[in-house]
């Protein structure tokens, strides 16, 4: 009896805790996504006489954001533990991030450990399913410039043609450094199937962690984005370009991303927000490539992206037997760094978005009295 009535007091905790966050997480975007949309709006002569300037501050909001969505899991106890190379020495390069691709927690991940990288969050841009644009943060990364894209075969051709034009349209023009994708082209558990089959077919390798990599996206980014167009061809709004032409060298890196999750149970972003799964620590490997390294050709790129992710399989089936990633080539030992954030910093960035959310519904409150 003791033991069923403990049981139920930590259930009824567990569901308690989960509507507090909800509740707490509802009101946060309420006031800080409209905020920033507001700002926005007040900022878009800034926007028209310096337009770097306008996306600089832009940038700076958006990380902030991003810092708020991080924050929701780092109170719950999700954190970050990092492996391989070190890639805050290049945050003010050019790269192309690829990154497996398990659940709608992937996002979140990247959003928290990619924080502490310099200027990464506020110059990337994200490639990320259509379907996000319909979520709560669909605006933000709409307004950002982040590009959507529609999976199926009725629509890959129509999508890398957009990519491309949105690419030269957005790229350049706001300042963008980092360039993150999901190559798989979905979720592991949805693709594994047709993945192996695929793999089977074509006598490719069986993979299991991960999925066989699609080309698309990829080859778009690399050949959009590669130092050959580096003359101002490059679309976009001419005042920005006359002052980035001369110092952009293009993709200098590609960065492999690889997340792990303990047991292998992939975190989604219900658990980030009712926070019902224990503290957990997602693991985080990152490799460096040299842009130089990297084919450019359609078939070359293939076979490299697949040797990509023949890696990614190898590191996490090493993950998952023995709790670490194996070391680098030539090392005896992985070392690991714990990603942290600070606490002081998010509660600031929280406080400005509620004091920003009560300023601008007085001002919208006055408005409206004025006019009825």
């Amino acid at each position: 009896m003791a033991q069923l009535l403990d049981g139920a007091g930590k259930l009824v905790w567990v569901l308690l805790r989960s509507v507090l966050r909800f509740t707490f997480m509802f009101i946060n975007n309420c006031v800080a996504i409209p905020s920033y949309c507001l700002y926005l709006l007040l900022l878009q002569p800034l926007r028209i006489w310096d337009s770097s300037v306008f996306w600089h501050i832009e940038g700076v909001m958006f990380k902030w954001l991003l810092a708020m969505v991080s924050s929701w899991g780092w109170v719950a106890g999700y954190t970050v533990t990092e492996w391989g190379d070190d890639v805050r020495p290049i945050s003010e390069e050019e790269a192309m991030v690829i990154v497996n691709h398990q659940s709608t927690g992937d996002v979140c991940t990247l959003m928290m450990c990619l924080q502490d990288k310099g200027t990464v969050v506020r110059k990337m841009m994200w490639l990320m399913d259509h379907v996000f644009k319909y979520t709560n943060f669909g605006l933000v990364s709409l307004i950002h410039g982040d590009f959507f894209i529609r999976q199926g075969k009725a629509h890959r051709d129509k999508q890398l043609i957009y990519l491309k034009e949105h690419l030269d349209k957005y790229y350049h023009s706001r300042d963008r450094k980092w360039i993150v994708l999901f190559p798989e082209g979905g979720f592991l558990r949805k693709r594994r199937e047709t993945s192996q089959l695929f793999a089977k077919k074509h006598s490719l390798p069986h993979l299991t962690h991960v999925t066989l990599p699609r080309l698309g996206a990829s080859h778009v980014i690399l050949k959009t984005l590669g130092a050959q167009q580096e003359n101002g061809s490059v679309g976009g709004d001419a005042s920005m370009l006359n002052t980035t032409a001369n110092k952009r060298k293009g993709l200098q890196w590609v960065i492999d991303v690889t997340i792990a999750y303990p047991k292998a149970r992939p975190m989604d972003i219900q658990t980030w927000i009712f926070g019902y799964r224990p503290p957990t620590v997602t693991h985080v490997h990152y490799r460096m490539y040299p842009i130089k390294e990297v084919p450019v050709e359609a078939e070359a790129l293939t076979d490299w992206l697949y040797q990509r992710f023949v890696e990614k399989e190898e590191l996490l089936a090493h993950f998952y037997d023995t709790g670490s990633f194996p070391p680098p080539e030539g090392q005896k030992e992985a070392l690991s760094r714990q990603m942290t954030l600070d606490p002081v910093w998010l509660c600031l960035i929280q406080s400005f978005a509620f004091a920003s959310g009560y300023m601008w519904y007085s001002v919208l409150q006055y408005i409206y009295c004025c006019l009825f």
